[in-house]
């Protein structure tokens, strides 16, 4: 990166990650004019259009998704940063070939995923999508888990 003053190259002079690993705070320092600033970096977000099932279209939102998964783990075994592994995956197969992608299938993926990592997170997560409304339907969709 170059300085901001005099457009010369700079060096970093001290990397720390700040919002819990999210980002990484630079100092950096010009070769030439001593001049000190600061950088902030982050990985880029992925940036696709969500399809929704009554084909309403919306920009991706990652901590939507995020927070409904939050819900469907809490009390479980499973900490964020499975989570955070898991959409980090999902996302590049989402954005690999398409701009868009339907939430039927954004759903299935990560209920896919969940039932890998934990069944009750899963039998959580099934229990919203599918809209269960009695224990009838929690036993049903247990029994077709196995």
């Amino acid at each position: 990166m170059n300085c901001p003053k005099c457009k010369w190259p700079t060096k970093v002079i001290d990397s720390r990650e700040v919002e819990w690993g999210k980002e990484i705070r630079r100092r950096r320092e010009c070769e030439k004019c001593w001049h000190r600033f600061t950088t902030y970096e982050k990985p880029q977000i992925a940036r696709f259009i969500v399809i929704k099932s009554n084909w309403e279209k919306e920009l991706y939102d990652r901590e939507k998704l995020e927070n409904s998964i939050l819900k469907a783990i809490n009390k479980t075994n499973l900490d964020i940063k499975q989570i955070e592994n898991v959409l980090s995956e999902l996302e590049s197969e989402w954005i690999k070939n398409k701009k868009w992608v339907t939430s039927k299938r954004i759903w299935k993926d990560i209920l896919n995923k969940l039932e890998k990592l934990s069944e009750v997170a899963a039998i959580r997560y099934a229990s919203v999508y599918y809209g269960f409304k009695t224990k009838k339907d929690f036993i049903n969709y247990i029994n077709n888990l196995s």
